[in-house]
């Protein structure tokens, strides 16, 4: 059952990853990206991990999204303002689309397939346990990263800011 469960997932996931690529209209491309998001965090919580699957879908399918939704509604794409790409740059990415495929299959080819087992049931990936952890033994790096936030925001408060 759970292997019925990872392969829907997966093929979900190709499927929706192949429709971002080439979908022909960017909204259908982002929304289709979302749904890709979503089904990745399905495998974490197939893979007993909730917090990174809730931390996925708020941070990539909601924040991030969102973000790439409005930026290309902003820009405002057409097929008519969209400069044409010279021909040797489409044969660089072909090339290099192609290396990539290959190193892609070298890799698979040497990897071990094994069948897919459920992790063992402990309390490795709930969300009490992650900020007991965090509060605990990693409270001065969550501190600090807190203050790289905080003035991050300030940053970006700055230089949006219009002056008189």
């Amino acid at each position: 059952m759970s292997q019925t469960i990872f392969y829907i997932l997966a093929s979900l996931s190709i499927i929706s990853a192949l429709f971002v690529v080439f979908s022909k209209i960017p909204i259908y491309s982002v929304l289709w990206l979302i749904v890709c998001f979503f089904t990745i965090a399905g495998h974490y919580v197939m893979l007993n991990a909730q917090f990174m699957a809730i931390v996925h879908i708020i941070v990539y399918a909601g924040a991030i999204m969102v973000l790439f939704l409005f930026t290309v509604m902003l820009l405002n794409l057409n097929k008519e303002s969209e400069p044409h790409k010279r021909t040797y740059l489409k044969f660089a990415a072909i090339l290099s689309a192609g290396v990539l495929f290959l190193t892609l299959l070298a890799a698979f080819k040497s990897t071990n397939l094994t069948p897919y087992q459920l992790p063992e049931v402990n309390e490795v990936g709930y969300i009490q346990n992650v900020g007991i952890k965090l509060f605990t033994d990693y409270l001065l790096p969550f501190e600090i990263s807190s203050i790289l936030f905080l003035s991050a925001m300030i940053g970006a408060v700055v230089l949006a800011k219009k002056e008189k």
